[in-house]
């Protein structure tokens, strides 16, 4: 029952047609043609070891809006249509793939032969293959001053917006409508996805883009992992119908606004403590421990109360499926096993890293994650 399920999720290695895979490269070239050119706010990134910084050039939000134009007027002309993105998902996902093993293997590569000496672009080579093409030898690898670490995050998240329009337009083709159930999980996934590109400067100081090199895991996770796993729930409502009474969409609403809620406010205010201490939050002068340790607001709460926020937006954009399968549920499920290990590798580095005051701070602030329980 659930490999009959997962195979109609359509998300099966076909060989990819030369449409599609000149539409993924049209689309990273056309977004990457945007990032160049269109004007941006330059945000400068956490301090590095070696005291440099790195310069994030943030205008997803244009190039997102002047996609969508160029996208609308090319389907008003007949030349593109998301119907065929959604015909031919299968393609297109194969593409994907085959192009985040070709491109990390280009990183690795490059960053091999690197002569950069800074903390951004100095290779950092263990010898063993495996392990250096897959978490990567760069910090911050660059192509025409283009960030592709950061411009990666963001071409996942703009894909993974078109392929909830491809299942938007296949429901209505297919139906004639768009259903409550399939209406709740295209608005929240869209609110999200706004949200990210509304607030793009934050992702400047997550644990991605500041500590992470650039190999294989990440490139396979912004542009295969975010775009084709988080639209599942998408996927499965075209094959199944789910009646949502009034009540179990309003808790279901409920529950996305204080996920997002938690999840924004925690972030924002992670972002503005790093760029001024002496902010207020929540309307009182911050406590801080060490200095460095925000113990204020939602991480007074819980030391990872954005972990919280993102687990209940992922359970938000899979409860309009209803209960009767798991295959909806396979994002949150994955993202909550995930954040806890993420939660114990982050409390081993912090512990390394801020010694005493660390520990001074898991008094103040005894909850990880889950408020009272975890």
């Amino acid at each position: 029952m659930l490999g009959m399920e997962l195979t109609n999720l359509h998300l099966l290695l076909y060989f990819p047609s030369s449409s599609m895979v000149c539409s993924l490269l049209l689309f990273l070239a056309s977004l990457s043609v945007m990032e160049y050119i269109l004007p941006a706010k330059l945000i400068p990134g956490t301090l590095l070891p070696d005291k440099s910084r790195q310069y994030y050039k943030c205008n997803g939000l244009y190039s997102l809006i002047l996609l969508l134009a160029i996208l609308g007027i090319c389907a008003k002309c007949g030349i593109f249509s998301f119907m065929i993105v959604a015909e031919k998902i299968g393609e297109l996902f194969t593409a994907a793939l085959i192009f985040c093993f070709m491109f990390s293997l280009i990183m690795y590569v490059t960053g091999c032969k690197s002569a950069g000496r800074s903390a951004s672009l100095k290779p950092e080579v263990t010898g063993n293959f495996l392990h250096d093409w897959w978490f990567g030898v760069q910090l911050n690898p660059q192509f025409l001053h283009i960030d592709l670490k950061f411009f990666s995050i963001k071409a996942g998240m703009m894909g993974w917006l078109f392929l909830n329009f491809a299942i938007a337009a296949k429901q209505l083709k297919d139906d004639g409508t768009l259903k409550l159930s399939m209406i709740l999980y295209e608005v929240f996934a869209m609110v999200y996805i706004l949200d990210f590109f509304w607030f793009e400067a934050y992702m400047t100081s997550t644990w991605d883009i500041i500590a992470e090199r650039f190999g294989f895991m990440l490139i396979f996770g912004d542009l295969v992992w975010i775009p084709f796993t988080f639209s599942i729930q998408g996927w499965w409502l075209l094959r199944h119908t789910v009646e949502l009474t009034k009540l179990a969409a309003a808790l279901n609403v409920v529950i996305f606004i204080i996920g997002y809620a938690v999840f924004r406010g925690a972030n924002m205010q992670k972002h503005i403590f790093k760029n001024n201490p002496s902010a207020p939050i929540w309307g009182c002068t911050p406590k801080v421990i060490g200095g460095k340790l925000l113990a204020s607001g939602y991480w007074g709460v819980a030391r990872h109360c954005n972990y919280l926020g993102d687990i209940l937006l992922a359970f938000s954009f899979s409860l309009p499926c209803g209960a009767s399968s798991i295959v909806p549920y396979f994002y949150p499920t994955y993202l909550v096993l995930l954040l806890l290990w993420r939660e114990k590798r982050d409390d081993t580095r912090c512990r390394e890293k801020y010694k005493e005051d660390w520990l001074e701070y898991c008094k103040v602030v005894p909850w990880r994650i889950f408020p009272y329980i975890y």
